[in-house]
């Protein structure tokens, strides 16, 4: 064949990849690059995609020692010595994970062990990396021999520059990339995620498997090309792609039976066999199509869940207590959804253990490993609209439940302090962030999200409301007032993460002594009595035709709740 097939079976490999004349590829570009990463101009010729990506890892930034081929030539026969190659144990940082067969033949398969092993010697920084099997035995591919292997791999490793994400290396940078990753399907594949929170146990611990899907699940064929767009745009690729998945499986699967012990399982077998529901360049196109924000406010997102996660002690993967076959060792601890709401311990007039969960489901990750913690009830503490705020200033986020007396339960998701009502004086005054949202419970469940974010063509430059926009009617038009939909705030984090001016702060809630004001999207918007015993509603039929419950209503109960971190580590 030629210099780069050393380590390739090519009896398992596409047959037009092989007829493929090497040709070289002048590109100088960004923007030209990235359209021909996309459209896969190397993905059917494997000499051209081994120079590219020689390229593409030479010029990315690394430490000032690195190591490059030269030392592995040097220490791969000291840490290998004559042991088989095939039999050599990974290191415990790669947490189990087998190594694909990627078509390489018997002794790439045994490379990409010493290469491993090597690299352990080399970082010993690196704590938790399950993605580096599969990203060793794909450049073992498109390189000419083990050291050149082992030097890319390194490169991608030893990266310094601090906006350029690549490969997690500690299980801290691990788990918030699985919390930030729930956090998105949240938000961009909710038909998917209602069914997970239906069939699953523990949805969390499936999104936790969302790099697993990629870097070990994937055929060849399909991670290449995804590895192709990753090295020329970054992480956010990985994001996308996977969300895509989930899309394709939650199509190609409605309808079907999943059983709650086996989603982790049916998915990753959904994704073996990917060839048969959707082409690579089908994934692709999916994967570009799902608007996402920012390279930087995902990152945002990413140091918000890293300090969540720091903040509970979680910055090391715990051994699991259990002994098999009751559960793995490979299995990390971690607080999902449903352990978060403690059946016996959580007491409601107004939702079952079994809503609060459909409630935590949707919340951003970061909170989901907190317990609901009962700040405000009207049962206890009256009708009375300051003590509401008495109880609940001091808490962010916090939660609203609400029963109307014709028994229709609905609430809020309010992610900023009620004390912020104060900043406007006595005018009132909107605030909150893109993560509030509204939902109903009873008759049917149903989530709102902020409008902006699901329609920012509805983005307006106006002023903010005075004491006299106090219509409910107004909320719509005043629920996030930007000029350009492109600089909106994520919907996932506060206003003060963007150093923003403040005219660029969503309005989702405002509150006086006089009434609640809660803006949802959709349409939806609550507005709420002094006495707390009335309140109306509102919607927008442009995009809803369900209202949240009764415009005019009385209300039954009311909670409000915060949220307590009572995690054991």
């Amino acid at each position: 064949m030629d210099e780069y097939s050393h380590f390739v079976d090519w009896d398992k490999m596409d047959a037009a990849i092989q007829m493929q004349d090497s040709k070289e590829l002048i590109c100088t570009d960004f923007q030209e690059f990235k359209q021909l990463a996309r459209q896969g101009c190397w993905a059917k010729n494997h000499s051209l995609r081994a120079k590219v990506y020689l390229k593409l890892i030479g010029n990315i930034p690394c430490r000032t020692v690195t190591p490059d081929a030269n030392v592995y030539r040097d220490i791969v026969g000291k840490i290998i010595g004559k042991r088989n190659a095939g039999t050599l144990p990974l290191p415990e940082f790669v947490d189990n994970s087998l190594v694909p067969n990627y078509c390489l033949n018997a002794e790439g398969i045994g490379a990409v062990r010493k290469i491993i092993c090597c690299i352990a010697n080399q970082f010993p920084d690196i704590s938790f990396c399950p993605a580096l099997p599969s990203v060793v035995a794909l450049l073992l591919h498109y390189s000419r021999d083990e050291a050149e292997c082992f030097e890319m791999v390194c490169r991608i490793l030893a990266c310094n520059d601090p906006s350029k994400r690549l490969i997690d290396q500690t299980f801290l940078a691990f788990e918030s990339s699985c919390m930030t990753f729930g956090d998105l399907v949240n938000k961009y594949c909710q038909a998917a995620h209602k069914l997970m929170v239906a069939v699953s146990e523990d949805v969390l611990e499936v999104y936790s498997d969302w790099q697993r899907w990629l870097f070990g699940e994937l055929p060849l064929v399909y991670v290449a090309r995804v590895f192709d767009v990753f090295l020329v745009e970054g992480y956010k690729v990985l994001y996308r792609i996977a969300l895509a998945l989930l899309k394709v499986f939650h199509k190609v699967r409605a309808g079907q039976p999943i059983e709650s012990d086996n989603v982790q399982q049916d998915i990753r077998a959904f994704v073996r066999d990917i060839a048969k529901s959707v082409s690579p360049e089908k994934l692709l196109e999916k994967a570009f199509a799902i608007r996402l924000f920012s390279r930087k406010e995902i990152q945002l997102l990413h140091m918000a869940n890293e300090k969540a996660l720091q903040e509970k002690g979680i910055t090391v993967k715990q051994k699991s207590r259990c002994t098999p076959p009751v559960c793995s060792v490979s299995s990390p601890k971690r607080q999902n959804v449903h352990l978060a709401v403690h059946a016996e311990n959580f007491k409601s007039e107004i939702v079952s253990v079994k809503e609060m969960r459909d409630i935590w489901s949707w919340i951003p990750e970061r909170f989901a490993l907190c317990q609901p913690l009962l700040l405000f009830t009207t049962l206890e503490h009256g009708c009375s609209l300051n003590r509401l705020y008495s109880h609940s200033e001091g808490h962010e986020p916090t939660l609203l439940v609400i029963r109307t007396t014709a028994k229709e339960v609905c609430g809020a998701y309010l992610s900023t302090d009620w004390s912020e009502r104060r900043r406007g004086g006595n005018k009132l005054s909107f605030f909150g962030t893109g993560e509030c949202f509204v939902f109903r419970l009873q008759p049917e469940v149903e989530r709102y999200e902020w409008v902006i974010i699901k329609h920012p063509e509805l983005a307006m430059t106006t002023s903010e409301p005075g004491a006299k926009s106090m219509q409910v009617s107004t909320v719509l038009s005043s629920s996030s007032i930007l000029s350009d939909s492109s600089d909106r705030l994520s919907p996932f984090l506060a206003a003060r993460h963007f150093n923003l001016p403040s005219k660029t702060a969503s309005m989702f809630m405002a509150g006086s002594n006089e009434c609640i004001i809660i803006g949802g999207g959709d349409g939806q918007a609550l507005y709420l009595d002094a006495d707390l015993n009335h309140g109306r509603t509102s919607h927008c039929n442009t995009f809803n035709n369900q209202p949240l419950c009764s415009e005019n209503f009385q209300i039954s109960a009311m909670e409000v709740w915060g949220f307590k971190d009572t995690m054991n580590v």
